[in-house]
């Protein structure tokens, strides 16, 4: 009999007089990590301090406004269009990763228009350096609220979710789901490389160099690791099964596909144009540079 995963995880990392979720604490850490992954970035190559302020508020807004955007248009507008007074009711629930990239990339053109007055390619190839950290820790939060898992499988790793999870909570016996893949945890792997090849590529290899290709791996990799896992996770919405049936994919997959395809041009493009000069005075431009203070560069 194989001995399969029975995930019981409070989904509440505090739950007393105030309710602090798995999730929430995950989006918080990885904003925070991120904030100050780019903040050495940014500080490595010179720039103002305050674009670091401003990139994060632009980011935050973009995520939130465009993965509830996304999942409103994407997945669920038949109620929305008919309880509008809904779609600000984020609380309850319901962000669209596509979404939010979307969001995200409009937020990056408002920024290099209104703060940095360079190229957006610029802001997205330091940028997405972090963001697939932030992702598996989203997807972790996701592992922690029984959420986006796969479908039944008897593979030795499945885990059993619990299905009723807010009578569960409020002191009911668990009901569990089939043996199911833990798709989570397939995300947050994928995810955790792709943050480790770019931080290789920018800090060792000087990927930068050539703008666009750190945003095309990102893509690239990114919703090609997204749309294979889609064949093994459950649809989110029942009128998806009409769509696999008519297409062959489900929502995912299709809004993936052209982020795969934007990332394989954005790659092409980066190798077919000669490496920009760059230089890493490796402190900000704001700052008084310290007497005698040579040129630093990568190692």
């Amino acid at each position: 009999m194989l001995d399969f995963v029975t995930w019981a995880a409070n989904p509440n990392f505090i739950d007393s007089f105030v309710t602090i979720r798995w999730y929430g604490l995950a989006f918080a850490i990885g904003f925070w990590i991120g904030y100050e992954i780019v903040n050495r970035i940014f500080r490595h190559e010179g720039v103002p301090e305050r674009w670091v302020g401003a990139l994060l508020i632009y980011v935050v807004v973009g995520t939130i406004i465009g993965s509830r955007l996304g999942h409103v248009f994407f997945y669920d507008w038949d109620y929305y269009s008919q309880h509008p007074e809904d779609i600000i009711k984020i609380w309850e629930g319901g962000l669209a990763s596509h979404g939010g990239t979307i969001g995200v990339m409009i937020a990056v053109l408002l920024y290099a228009h209104f703060v940095t007055h360079r190229s957006p390619l610029w802001t997205f190839d330091r940028l997405v350096i972090p963001i697939p950290f932030v992702g598996a820790l989203i997807r972790l939060g996701n592992l922690m609220n029984h959420e986006i898992y796969g479908g039944p499988t008897d593979l030795p790793w499945a885990f059993r979710f619990v299905e009723n999870l807010n009578s569960w909570m409020a002191g009911a016996p668990p009901i569990y789901s089939a043996p199911s893949h833990p798709t989570q945890i397939y995300e947050a792997l994928a995810y955790l490389l792709l943050f480790v090849l770019l931080m290789w590529l920018y800090w060792k290899r000087n990927a930068e160099s050539r703008p666009g290709l750190l945003f095309g791996i990102f893509f690239t990799w990114l919703f090609s690791a997204r749309f294979l896992i889609e064949y093994v996770k459950n649809v989110q919405e029942p009128w998806e099964y009409d769509l696999i049936a008519s297409c062959g994919m489900n929502m995912g997959q299709l809004l993936s596909v052209p982020f795969i395809i934007i990332g394989v041009g954005l790659i092409i493009y980066a190798m077919k144009h000669k490496p920009v000069t760059l230089e890493f005075p490796n402190r900000f431009a704001d700052e008084q540079p310290a007497k005698k203070q040579g040129k630093s560069s990568k190692k």
